[in-house]
């Protein structure tokens, strides 16, 4: 039975790639702006979970490369990717304090820069 999820995963890689790797950066970064803008807990749960959820089938998905011994940068990228995600949400949900305070710190850097670039 895994066996042929396994396979399936590999044959359809390019399609299930083209599908996550956007709605990895869209659903995470709908957590972050819920979080950013002090929404209520509950809607920042769904949204992590929603997003959790579509990390955790890239961790997956790439995990069966790795099983057939296929070692490229562009598995290392992914997990990368969906790692980061996965974390990113996990920490939006647990310690929304702290992704406030990195959003808020980059802010005012990208705001300082964009004002220097002004005058």
């Amino acid at each position: 039975m895994l066996d042929s999820l396994f396979e399936f995963s590999r044959t359809n890689c390019v399609g299930i790639c083209a599908f996550l790797v956007p709605t990895n950066l869209l659903t995470t970064s709908l957590t972050l702006a819920l979080t950013g803008l002090g929404r209520s807990r509950a809607q920042v749960f769904v949204a992590a979970g929603v997003a959790s959820l579509f990390s955790g089938i890239m961790v997956l998905h790439v995990l069966t490369w790795f099983l057939i011994g296929v070692v490229m940068p562009p598995t290392f990228i992914l997990l990368g990717l969906g790692s980061l995600c996965l974390a990113t949400n996990l920490v939006a949900f647990f310690r929304p304090e702290q992704i406030r305070g990195l959003l808020r710190a980059l802010v005012q850097l990208f705001g300082a820069t964009f004002e220097e670039n002004l005058h």
